[in-house]
């Protein structure tokens, strides 16, 4: 059995803990600064409450990051703060080279740095959700979650390979849905939004419903991927690609943030009203939080 400590148990962290779990091994979780919901995260999936990152830190073998991808580094930093000396798992939706950099800063500090990329929403049945993972000492990862239902799969040495392949593949799941959001906000304020649905649906009948579901859908979690756009934009950057699409996504997330703490799906009306009325929706405690880690979700 391996102790785990897991930064920080999310919606999508908590059913990564669980695999774990799951596979024999005890997970610990730190209830500083956290909220009651992801209190009754843990307590659900059986992760065993630490006080504060440095006794997470102090019991752990192994500790895995899954955060908004705006605070990864402030994370990695506390770890190494905190005198960790074991593996660390970096499953956060950054670009490869940012991976790159605190990899070294974890090499320096004698902390075996492991790249990952997950694939997929919250892991809770078999060959849905994909743990993608590169560096050297992968494996010792991919063994910690044998039973599943979380799928793993090593694709090489290098760090930053995982993260690559998760900025490529969201850049255009979750791109094309920033795109989908801003044309029917385009449509719906220049006056053809129904006749827009007559062409799609003229090529594929549920093409128009999909199309809302998903815009309605993702604003739950737009205050998350604001910030991976802006990854998948470096990274297509330092590929030497043109990276101003992802910016613009991040934009049209950004402009939808503040629907998060919603209790249920907004309507379309309303998406589409903040979308092309540019209003700054985001909860202002929300920007530049490096401590805001209990709602991170997945694909």
């Amino acid at each position: 059995m391996t102790n785990i400590g897991i930064l920080h148990p999310g919606e999508m962290g908590v059913s990564i803990a669980a695999s774990a779990v799951n596979s024999g091994h005890g997970v610990y979780w730190t209830s500083e600064g956290r909220s009651d919901k992801t209190r009754a995260r843990a307590e659900k999936y059986h992760l065993q409450e630490v006080a504060s990152i440095n006794r997470l830190c102090e019991i752990s073998e192994t500790i895995l990051s899954v955060c908004p991808p705006h605070a990864a580094e402030d994370v990695a930093k506390s770890v190494v703060q905190c005198g960790f000396k074991g593996n660390y798992l970096d499953a956060n939706a950054i670009a490869p080279q940012r991976a790159k950099r605190i990899g070294a800063m974890m090499e320096a500090n004698g902390i075996r740095f492991i790249d990952g990329g997950i694939i997929g929403g919250p892991a809770w049945k078999p060959n849905e959700t994909f743990l993608y993972l590169s560096g050297k000492d992968a494996a010792v990862i991919a063994d910690l979650f044998s039973n599943g239902p979380l799928e793993t799969k090593i694709i090489g040495d290098e760090i930053g390979r995982a993260s690559a392949l998760k900025m490529c593949y969201a850049a255009y799941s979750k791109g094309t849905t920033a795109l989908l959001s801003a044309i029917l906000a385009a449509a719906e304020t220049l006056g053809v939004r129904d006749e827009l649905y007559q062409l799609w649906d003229a090529d594929d009948p549920n093409f128009s419903e999909q199309a809302n579901r998903r815009v309605a859908r993702v604003t739950a979690k737009a205050w998350r991927f604001e910030g991976e756009m802006h990854e998948i934009a470096d990274t297509f950057q330092e590929a030497r690609l043109p990276n101003g699409f992802h910016e613009a996504a991040a934009e049209v997330y950004h402009r939808i943030a503040g629907f998060k703490d919603s209790l249920e799906t907004p309507k379309l009306e309303n998406v589409l009203d903040a979308l092309s009325n540019n209003e700054n929706m985001i909860n202002p405690e929300l920007k530049d939080s490096a401590t805001d880690f209990t709602d991170s979700h997945g694909e």
